[in-house]
């Protein structure tokens, strides 16, 4: 990962990103005197406390490109959505002040829409296109302000009891009938990608045999099938290490926090990005493993 600013302040491509501008338009702001700035050993850095206070004054920032939008609505310091052991952890440890509530990404995305939360993860597969999160929220209302920021890529895949003694193979296993699947709920990623890679190997939900609990997360479906509830289930790599056991790798994805741009510059969002960039952190996610942080960080959809 690249080198950041110090925590108090913004580089020129942070800004560009939050804005929706060029870095030369950046420049331009910069040399009109537009937006709180200053030069240190010979790069301009932004005041994030002060460049906060003047996109929350409802300034317009741009010529004939675009305008802010006006800041919105203070929501809950609350992290919506899906829950991911690497997210928990850092916000456990960062002492950000955010507290964090499931719900599946679907979920959490009309979370943060509703103004009942902060920030939501979200990891929805668009099948049409192969993208992630930001297809759901393109052509919505109330996305204006809101920005997607990637958090880091997740490995998928079918969690298993140690040994595989069903010998799954793939996903086209579960549609065996001595094959007990394990479900997440209807709005979840997990659930969506699921569907997914079932449909491209010529099944459908219909397929699978299952006792109709639904798993509320990851690492309780993990839990479904180390007690025996369960023969397999879709699930991250950090899960299956967790709960030490068998994991049939199917694909990477995307997740995201989706947040506010004005949310994005208060000391909660800050500290937390803070400190996931620090070595602890990074450390952790290697151990927990199936994380790819190579583009922590950066805005990966940004709202009107």
């Amino acid at each position: 990962m690249a080198p950041s600013a110090p925590t108090d302040y913004l580089t020129v491509k942070e800004v560009a990103d939050l804005l929706r501008l060029k870095e030369r338009k950046v420049y331009d702001l910069v040399k009109e005197g537009r937006i709180p700035c200053l030069k240190v050993t010979g790069k301009w850095l932004f005041p994030k406390g002060q460049v906060e206070h003047w996109l929350s004054s409802g300034r317009r920032a741009l010529d004939s490109a675009g305008a802010v939008p006006a800041a919105r609505p203070a929501a809950p310091a609350i992290v919506a959505g899906s829950r991911d052991p690497w997210l928990d952890w850092c916000i456990a440890q960062s002492g950000c002040g955010l507290a964090t509530m499931g719900g599946g990404s679907l979920t959490g995305l009309d979370a943060v829409l509703a103004g009942e939360a902060l920030a939501a993860g979200i990891h929805l597969l668009d099948a049409a296109s192969g993208g992630y999160n930001a297809p759901y929220l393109e052509g919505r209302g109330g996305t204006d302000g809101l920005v997607l920021l990637e958090w880091a890529k997740r490995e998928q895949g079918l969690v298993l009891p140690p040994g595989n003694p069903k010998s799954v193979q793939g996903i086209a296993d579960l549609a065996r009938p001595d094959i007990r699947t394990a479900l997440r709920p209807a709005e979840a990623g997990a659930h969506v990608l699921l569907l997914a890679l079932l449909d491209r190997a010529g099944h459908g939900p219909q397929a699978l045999t299952t006792d109709g609990t639904i798993q509320a997360s990851g690492f309780e479906l993990g839990l479904a099938v180390l007690d025996g509830r369960a023969d397999t289930g879709l699930a991250t790599r950090a899960v299956a290490r967790r709960l030490h056991l068998d994991f049939l790798p199917l694909a990477w994805e995307r997740f995201d926090l989706l947040v506010g741009r004005r949310d994005y510059f208060e000391p909660p969002m800050q500290t937390l990005l803070h400190f996931a960039r620090g070595t602890a952190a990074v450390a952790k996610a290697k151990d927990l493993s199936g994380y790819d942080l190579t583009g922590h960080g950066s805005v990966r959809w940004n709202g009107a």
